[in-house]
């Protein structure tokens, strides 16, 4: 029998643990770098917080390395907070007992 209750019950537990993670991915910061060149972090929303470059992996004339590095740092920072963020979601969906791909990520 549909028991409303429960539905409802089960939609503020999604609900609360919805708003837990997405305050985790607020303060979570990832990092990944470039063949040592480059390397940027960046926060669980997907926004750059830092970068850093070490002038002693490249000729510091060379623009254009330079710039491939920070963008493939920059995207590499990126796809592991992506990749983070949708891990955490499948683990909270699995632990309110729902199938993966329920809850967005």
């Amino acid at each position: 029998m549909f028991d409303i209750a429960e539905m409802m019950r089960k939609a503020q537990e999604m609900k609360s643990k919805m708003d837990e993670i997405q305050a985790e991915m607020e303060v979570k910061q990832i990092t990944a770098d470039a063949a040592g060149i480059a390397r940027a972090t960046v926060n669980g929303k997907m926004e750059l917080v830092a970068i850093k470059i070490d002038p002693t992996k490249f000729d510091i004339n060379d623009t254009e390395l330079l710039q491939d590095a920070i963008v493939a740092a920059v995207k590499a920072a990126q796809k592991r907070a992506q990749d983070f963020m949708k891990e955490r979601m499948e683990r909270a969906a699995g632990d309110m007992g729902l199938p993966p791909g329920m809850l967005p990520g």
